[in-house]
């Protein structure tokens, strides 16, 4: 049975050349991403030890490297990059992943556009 446990990364920031228009690929622009993880946290605050656990500072340059890598359309598809990454890791049973692009081509004053999925293990 899963336990209620979760690990969130919030905030984390890369450049990435992603979107349907030319200049966001030639150009670039920030992107922020949201993680929560169901894990099952006990084994590693029994024993203390990181190999028990998701080693979170690793996750956190895999996913900023993901993003700042192989350009996709949508944000949609990152999300969905994202997710396998953490799916990856035997202890994630599932993950909600939330992709922000607060400098999103959009022509009125808004302060943020973000999805957000939930993919678990088969």
């Amino acid at each position: 049975m899963m336990s209620g446990d979760r690990l969130t990364l919030t905030g984390l920031r890369a450049i990435g050349h992603h979107g349907v228009y030319e200049h966001e690929r030639q150009n670039g622009q920030e992107f922020v991403v949201d993680l929560v993880i169901a894990t099952d946290l006990a084994a590693a605050a029994a024993s203390d030890d990181l190999a028990q656990t998701i080693h979170y500072g690793e996750l956190a340059e895999t996913v900023t490297a993901a993003v700042g890598s192989d350009p996709v359309g949508l944000i949609e598809t990152l999300a969905e990059r994202i997710a396998e990454i953490v799916l990856d890791y035997p202890s994630a049973a599932a993950v909600t992943v939330t992709v922000h692009k607060p400098f999103a081509p959009i022509t009125v004053p808004f302060d943020d556009v973000s999805v957000t999925i939930t993919r678990s293990r088969p």
